[in-house]
């Protein structure tokens, strides 16, 4: 069976992610393992199912429609001033747990939304909803990010990577709870990391259900990501000259060797011949835009990428062993109980010292906790090339005091 499982970089894989993509699969089934693949929940980060009739929840994960979108602007870098653009980008989007919207909006996903014939008691419904309607725009934390890079020829771009937030992340649960024999909205264990996955039979009631609601979530984070971005325009009083776009947590009917599949990629990016890509790195690294080219190779890994430069190191690691703890005035903060290995003040003064407008972040987000993108891109082969290189100069996250259960 393992003549169905393409590996790209063995080598800067750990053996967990490999273990673990083979629980995911059958004979009937094809998969991959991209360069930049870590140990997930149930399914590993940059792994990619091909079902045959067969869609994975686990595979979509948590955060339905995860993904980048990244816009190059008509003006120069050099004509901006980063730090006052970063401040003001802090200041009117939302980045962290259930944070409202500051400017709350209207949208035709809503309505979308609204439509979905989920068969969920009235209350979840209206919870959904109001979720949905707060957090539209919004952009959590863990690894998700604004940033503003300098491209080859100088020219300023925004990079934005984040997905369809607590919505998703409740649709995900209803969905887990059905699977248990359960009620939506019933509470569940999601399950170990070693957990197999949650398969549904795409021809099934459930599955196309599943399916349904994926769907708008997909486009609930599409929406959320362009608002973001137009945010940042309106902001810097320019326009977008260029886009790509992409989700890499989701769930595709695509054709394969001849025949219909359905491909979830989680934490993989979509590379067919032609379609483009934007490809964050780190804090400090450059991140790139990309392409799929037509090869053998590309065949065999479905079509499929990196979506960023793979984790090296866990958050407990890096950040030490912390516990959430509510304070009187009723905010979570974070107490550290031990030391992780990551020092983030040196992050931070490394920042400055590279000329980056770094807002936010936290120990776990520090370069040394992930691979070198160069390094995951160079094991992808001939599956894709690079058309840009772009520079980060100002990078804003949920800082380390935000609480977020619906990050990455």
């Amino acid at each position: 069976m393992e003549d169905r499982l393409t590996i790209f970089g063995r080598e800067i894989i750990d053996e967990q992610s490999i273990e673990q993509i083979k629980n995911c699969y059958s004979e009937n089934d094809y998969a991959v393992l991209t360069a930049d693949a870590h140990y997930g929940y149930g399914h590993p980060i940059g792994g990619a199912v091909a079902y045959k009739n067969k869609i994975s929840l686990s595979g979509v994960g948590f955060d339905i429609g995860c993904g980048n979108k990244a816009v190059r602007t008509e003006i120069l870098a050099k004509d901006v001033d980063i730090a006052k653009l970063m401040d003001e980008i802090v200041a009117t989007i939302g980045f962290g747990i259930g944070r409202p919207n500051p400017t709350p909006i209207d949208h035709p996903v809503f309505d979308e939304i609204n439509q979905l014939n989920l068969k969920i008691p009235v209350k979840e419904k209206k919870s959904l909803m109001s979720k949905a309607r707060a957090q539209l725009g919004t952009v959590g934390s863990g690894n998700h990010f604004v940033d503003i890079f300098k491209d080859e020829e100088g020219y300023l771009w925004i990079g934005v990577h984040f997905g369809s937030r607590g919505f998703g992340h409740t649709i995900t649960k209803g969905f887990i709870a059905i699977a248990k024999g359960k009620k939506f909205g019933d509470k569940v264990s999601e399950g170990g990391m070693n957990s197999l996955p949650i398969l549904f039979d795409v021809a099934s009631e459930t599955g196309m259900d599943y399916i349904e609601a994926m769907n708008v979530a997909g486009k609930y984070a599409y929406a959320g990501r362009d608002y973001v971005v137009n945010k940042v325009l309106n902001i810097l009083q320019t326009r977008a000259t260029y886009e790509v776009h992409n989700h890499h947590n989701f769930a595709w009917k695509e054709k394969h060797f001849g025949e219909d599949y359905w491909v979830v990629r989680k934490g993989c990016t979509p590379a067919f011949p032609g379609q483009q890509g934007f490809i964050g790195a780190n804090m400090f690294d450059e991140s790139v835009i990309v392409e799929g080219v037509d090869t053998e190779l590309s065949k065999k890994g479905l079509y499929s990428t990196v979506h960023g430069a793979g984790r090296v190191m866990s958050r407990r690691k890096a950040r030490g062993k912390t516990k959430w703890l509510k304070g009187k005035s009723g905010k979570k903060y974070q107490k550290v109980i031990s030391p992780g290995l990551v020092n983030f003040s040196r992050t931070q003064h490394k920042a400055q010292k590279l000329g980056i407008e770094l807002r936010g972040g936290g120990a776990d987000e520090s370069p040394q906790c992930y691979k070198l993108l160069d390094d995951v891109l160079y094991f992808m082969g001939d599956t894709i090339k690079v058309l840009h290189r772009l520079k980060p100069i100002g990078v804003a996250m949920a800082g380390e005091e935000v609480y977020d259960p619906y990050k990455d």
